[in-house]
């Protein structure tokens, strides 16, 4: 369709070159008013639409190309390098086109990312995203709705809300659900605490023996129980919300490394006796480390017979609601308060886009704030549907449209199926890591993670009795627990820097630990194996050639 120009166009290359470079502060309004004109070319609208698309699809072009010429997950670039090489970029010099800025791209960003769809990557909870996703992401980045009230994102609210239905139905959380879309697992747990703190803290100004007392009185008797194994971000939640640290209580965890009923019960037990409130339960559908879902149904007893609330982080499990196969490791989250899904962990959605669940949409008034400015208390009457009203955020970027699209294009089992030969695959690397010899499995695994090390029986020039006595083996023969914990962080930083493959480190019991995060399903065993045969490899030769110690360096795996 051709359009009449708003204003008169200006050449690209011309005033990037001629005048972006001459043009200072101070000089004459005209060239000021000239390089204004010139920049409309860049705004994206009706006129400039032809620019968008062709502009656009240089950037994929440029992303495609470098997927395809790519063969490891990352290059082994050192901080130093790129510091160096992105610090010597003149921000105030733009470059003549969208062809230089991409080129110049490929040296700052594209040649060294780290690329998560490689089977190499295997650290942490970042997945391979599906293409329905990264078309939503080109579709919400260009309208740029915001999501925080009505007049700003119409058809994208009723989307959002649509989404937030859906996941609360197969949560099973009830008729009266609600939430919203957040940034992240680490942001949907905070909105969680803090809902579930001001609900304690509304009852608490009931009992007459709290008549006056300011909130930061209130917050002293307020604790929290979560496992030893949850995400960190629960203690920083928490500390945020003005309780402190030492507010949230650490259960222990059984040998499977989920949280222990018997010893929740004990430790609220505990807590009530000693004249505090217990506020909170968070239960977790997915540590980070081990994939444990923990018993929530027990959980759940527990906290609602002290009246406390249940609020389980599924950020990882929660992908399982998509399940063909293991689904019913989520039974219990339909006895939640609230929950938290992060869709770009096991709905391989591009970050970010996670929610919050709450069972009873009234709870979310907790974070309610009105502005007349924005969403006057008036319009929430008038049931005008601003997503704000709900959200500890503002402006919001319409994620939702990712998982929109995904589920129309893909359908949700699909996506369940995707994770389901996740966890597939870490059941057999776990087989083959338990018959290994040189490695120790932490535990079974249970989701798509497996915390192993590199622990081999060690040969060398010395005797088995001086090896012991040196300090670099136990009394099998085996490398010793010392050893080991300084042998593995070096293996891992070892590979690393090799840009061969990407691995995770983790602590069990104080003692380091590697760590393999499974979630791209194109990966085969013999992807992983080869991870494992290179661990192996480079642990030997570090063991082979380590000048640090006089002693290691007469020894060989």
């Amino acid at each position: 369709m051709t359009t009449v120009p708003l204003l008169p166009r200006v050449d690209e290359t011309y005033v990037d070159e001629n005048r972006v470079s001459e043009i200072l502060p101070g000089q004459d309004f005209g060239s000021r008013v000239e390089l204004a004109l010139a920049a409309t070319n860049h705004l994206f609208n009706t006129r400039n639409s032809t620019r968008y698309v062709a502009q656009v699809l240089q950037g994929v072009n440029a992303v495609a190309t470098k997927m395809d010429r790519t063969t490891r997950p990352f290059t082994g670039v050192e901080p130093a390098e790129m510091k160096a090489r992105i610090g010597a970029v003149d921000l105030d010099q733009p470059l003549p086109d969208t062809a230089a800025a991409l080129e110049e791209l490929e040296t700052v960003y594209l040649r060294d990312a780290i690329y998560f769809h490689d089977a190499k990557y295997a650290a942490h909870l970042n997945c391979p995203v599906v293409i329905p996703a990264l078309v939503g992401e080109a579709i919400l980045s260009a309208v740029n709705s915001s999501m925080d009230t009505w007049d700003q994102s119409a058809g994208a609210t009723m989307i959002e809300r649509r989404l937030i239905d859906w996941t609360a139905e197969r949560l099973q959380l009830g008729a009266a659900a609600d939430g919203v879309f957040t940034s992240g697992g680490s942001q949907s747990n905070l909105q969680a605490l803090l809902i579930a703190r001001n609900h304690a803290v509304a009852g608490l100004r009931q009992e007459p023996v709290n008549a006056g007392l300011r909130l930061p009185a209130l917050l002293e008797k307020l604790r929290i129980f979560t496992s030893a194994d949850s995400h960190f971000s629960i203690q920083k939640s928490v500390s945020m919300l003005g309780m402190g640290f030492d507010a949230v209580i650490s259960v222990p965890c059984a040998a499977d490394h989920k949280m222990d009923p018997a010893a929740l019960a004990e430790a609220m037990a505990e807590t009530h006796d000693a004249g505090l409130v217990p506020m909170a339960v968070v239960a977790t559908a997915g540590t980070t480390d081990f994939g444990s879902v923990d018993p929530l149904a027990d959980l759940a007893a527990l906290a609602r017979a002290y009246g406390a609330w249940f609020h389980v982080d599924a950020a990882y499990g929660g992908g399982l609601m998509a399940s063909g196969r293991y689904r019913h490791l989520l039974d219990g989250t339909r006895l939640a308060d609230s929950v938290t899904v992060d869709f770009h962990k096991t709905f391989f959605q591009p970050v970010s886009s996670s929610a919050l669940l709450v069972r009873d949409r009234a709870m979310l008034q907790h974070v309610t704030y009105y502005a007349d400015y924005l969403n006057p208390e008036s319009a929430a009457l008038a049931e005008i549907p601003n997503q704000v009203d709900k959200s500890i955020q503002t402006t919001r970027r319409f994620d939702a449209l990712k998982l929109w699209l995904t589920l129309r294009i893909m359908g949700a089992d699909a996506i369940g199926a995707l994770f389901d030969e996740a966890i597939d695959l870490a059941a057999r690397v776990g087989s083959a890591l338990a018959a290994d010899d040189d490695f120790e499995l932490a535990a079974a695994p249970q989701l798509s993670t497996l915390v192993f090390r590199y622990r081999p029986r060690v040969s060398g020039a010395l005797s088995g009795a001086e090896l012991t006595d040196a300090g670099l083996t136990d009394a099998h023969g085996r490398l010793s627990e010392d050893a080991a914990d300084t042998l593995n962080p070096a293996i891992r930083a070892a590979v690393f820097a090799s840009g061969q493959a990407v691995v995770a480190g983790t602590k069990v019991a104080s003692r380091h630990y590697l760590k393999f995060t499974l979630l791209n399903a194109e990966a085969t065993l013999e992807d992983i194996s080869a991870i494992i045969e290179l661990l192996r490899r480079t642990g030997a030769q570090l063991l082979a050639s380590d000048s640090a110690s006089p002693s290691t360096s007469e020894v060989s795996a």
